[in-house]
């Protein structure tokens, strides 16, 4: 059966969806009203349901026996500071029932330094595993087949050294190229729109990203060179309908990118996989991949395709990290199941599940047999494996589809009327419009509008306590510096030179191959600082600015009273002191994440702060020094990653020797309540965790201030 393939022009709704419904709808971040009734007049007409599973447009799943021949594939992200300790888990989870492993690098690795470089002094090993050599590679992959054994790894800006390496680790096991299976993720748009570990400026990028698809494609014909992912998105604040039609947008681009290099479609497109976030919000989540797969079937017979696995949309899912919380953390392990049910559901084709204890630091071991474990429940213990498609024909569901795939498709023809993804990234529109979304969603936490059970209703008098994963990035940095320093003494310098001499010569030359001149310099054993050094004299290193929103929080209803009341302190300031209170919202270190940042940095704008953004991956003393010269009263620190316990007492002796003890410096983000009084000590006036009200922390900042006014000096 074939599909048919429209132009680029409107994906028509049908108006039955909306009749029917018993009172208002409900409104959803989406814009797709959910009633509380549906009926066959709500799918009457959807073209998407004369389509079985298997055959295009892939509604019901991409394969024709889906769950009921195969199972998901349990695929637990996880990378655990050094190579040896990250082989040590990968192997027990294999022997566990996990069928593939997925790869989480530290953000030094991502960022292409090595450990031993000055800038990632506290980022070694902290959020995944250390990669600076071959050596390390080899080491992670010990003892597992890398032809039997798929690999999912999540790299982006540093993925040159990180492929070549993975690719002589593979020869020197003994396995060819030609047989390696498994995706690497390559989707430099999405750092450039939400997550940030980019190296390079987004065309150099983009001809890297290139480079490794046209390479894999020519190589490695069972290894995808493209993952794309809407899993940042989601996490950054994207309600679903962003999310699906930014993440198709993203994979469009690589389409053309790809076409562009003379790959034929239909030899890419079965190669290009895709990685969705999945949320609280089971029926709209299932119903988001759905829509994915009826969208991108479209979009990929419009390129011209005309084998139908390549308009088979697959993909990885990843429960949501955003809905986690500190507060009762247990509360997590059924957050975590229920957006498993919704991504087995949709139909995902390998899943991770988020561990309890991942809103207070890294996962623990413990905790992450616990996430292996729900998936084994929902494979084993419940019967969504003995039916194709258990939600066929929902008219819930289904009138969900499609609403979602005319909202994705909205925004997909805004994305097309501005020149495509590029352009959009480089006007900042998607990432404009994920920060107006994420406001609106924290405005709706903080009123109480939407419910966290456990944060803003029902919240517990007593919190339980457990053991968590503490990581001495100092000790794993001596460690990889140690490793590399063996490393250097047994190469032959010579021959490092050479070989990074043609990484740079291939990078400053059309139509050369970047990835094979890396697996040259690996083989020499480059490090990865030097690969990307080499790459860098090319294309030089990337550094974004951005422009921070208003009146999106300020702008919801129910905070009305309360936002005044944060204004009422923040106007008594101003009169004390002649200008608004000046807050400097700054990152430190190497971790892209800056969704609070620039929340907060938004928020505090609506509730009366003059507000500075700093720029992303600065130093202690760049930070000091930008508050300083800015002469703010705040300094707020995000932090994600865990290097807070080396990075914020290095800051706090900055000001101090600088003279500037008199900022207040306050820290938001992932703190283990056993660093708190690490960070108190070293002079943090307060500390945010996640599920803060903004409003609230506002306040505090504001009361702190104000007590050192009535305080007198000795």
């Amino acid at each position: 059966m074939s599909y048919p393939r429209p132009q680029f022009g409107a994906y028509a709704p049908i108006a039955a969806r909306n009749r029917g419904a018993d009172g208002p709808p409900h409104a959803t971040p989406e814009g797709v009203p959910v009633k509380a009734s549906y009926t066959a007049l709500d799918v009457s007409g959807l073209e998407h349901l004369d389509y079985a599973a298997g055959i295009p447009p892939y509604l019901r799943g991409p394969y024709a026996t889906m769950y009921t021949g195969r199972p998901w594939t349990i695929r637990q992200y996880a990378g655990f500071s050094t190579a040896a300790a990250s082989n040590a888990f990968y192997r027990r989870a294999l022997a566990s029932g996990q069928r593939g492993i997925s790869v989480a690098f530290d953000l030094a690795t991502h960022r292409g330094y090595d450990s031993d470089h000055p800038r990632v002094t506290g980022d070694v090993g902290k959020a995944g595993v250390a990669i600076d050599t071959v050596e390390d590679m080899k080491v992670l992959f010990e003892g597992i087949p890398l032809d039997d054994v798929s690999v999912s790894m999540t790299m982006n800006g540093a993925v040159i050294p990180v492929m070549a390496f993975f690719l002589v680790a593979a020869q020197e096991q003994g396995v060819p190229q030609h047989l390696l299976r498994g995706t690497i993720q390559n989707d430099i748009l999405k750092e450039f729109l939400v997550r940030n570990t980019y190296i390079y400026p987004p065309g150099a990028s983009m001809r890297i990203a290139g480079d490794v698809m046209v390479y894999c494609a020519r190589q490695m014909p069972r290894f995808n060179s493209v993952s794309v992912s809407g899993y940042h998105m989601h996490e950054a604040g994207a309600p679903a309908d962003l999310e699906l039609a930014y993440t198709l947008g993203n994979g469009l681009a690589y389409l053309r990118l790809g076409a562009s290099l003379g790959l034929d479609i239909d030899r890419l497109a079965p190669r290009v996989s895709f990685f969705f976030g999945v949320g609280m919000h089971m029926l709209m989540e299932a119903a988001k991949l759905r829509a994915a797969r009826v969208l991108w079937a479209r979009l990929v017979a419009n390129l011209g395709a005309k084998d139908p696995k390549s308009m088979a949309l697959r993909t990885h899912c990843q429960t949501s990290g955003y809905s986690l919380a500190a507060q009762a953390p247990h509360n997590n392990i059924t957050r975590t199941t229920v957006e498993a049910l919704a991504a087995t559901l949709g139909h995902t084709q390998s899943l991770h599940t988020n561990a309890l204890d991942e809103a207070l630091a890294l996962p623990s071991q413990s905790a992450a047999r616990v996430a292996l474990n729900t998936q084994l429940f929902l494979q084993h213990e419940t019967d969504i494996t003995r039916s194709i498609d258990p939600l066929a024909g929902s008219f819930v569901v289904e009138s969900l589809t499609d609403g979602l795939a005319c909202r994705a498709w909205d925004h997909l023809q805004e994305i097309e009327s501005l020149g495509g993804m590029m352009a959009a990234i480089r006007q900042g529109i998607p990432k404009m419009r994920i920060e107006e979304a994420a406001a609106r969603k924290q405005a709706r936490l903080d009123s109480g509008q939407d419910v966290l059970v456990g944060v803003n209703r029902y919240i517990l008098d007593d919190e339980p306590s457990f053991a968590l994963l503490e990581v001495d990035s100092q000790v794993v940095r001596a460690q990889q510096v140690e490793r590399l320093e063996a490393v250097r003494r047994r190469r032959d310098e010579a021959r490092v030179k050479k070989a990074l001499a043609r990484v740079t010569h291939a990078a400053s030359t059309k139509g050369a191959s970047i990835l094979a001149a890396a697996v040259e310099a690996a083989h020499a054993r480059a490090t990865l600082g030097e690969v990307s050094s080499a790459l860098e004299r090319v294309f030089g290193r990337f550094e974004a600015s951005y422009n921070t929103i208003s009146g999106i929080y300020a702008a919801h209803p129910a905070m009305k009273d309360e936002i005044e009341r944060v204004l009422s302190l923040s106007d008594k300031f101003a009169e004390l002191h002649g200008r608004r209170p000046r807050i400097l919202v700054a990152k430190m270190g190497q971790d892209g994440h800056d969704r609070g940042a620039r929340l907060v940095a938004s928020s505090f704008a609506d509730l009366g702060f003059d507000v500075d953004v700093g720029a992303l991956f600065q130093t202690p003393a760049e930070v000091a020094r930008q508050a300083i010269e800015s002469d703010v009263h705040v300094l707020g620190i995000s932090t994600m990653a865990g290097a807070h316990d080396t990075l914020i007492p290095a800051l706090m002796e900055t000001l101090h020797i600088r003279g500037a003890s008199g900022i207040l410096v306050v820290v938001g983000g992932i703190i283990p309540p056993r660093d708190s009084p690490l960070l108190e000590a070293a002079g943090v006036a307060s500390i945010f965790g996640p599920g803060t009200r903004v409003s609230t922390a506002a306040k505090e900042v504001l009361q702190l201030l104000l007590e050192r006014d009535e305080t007198p000096a000795n």
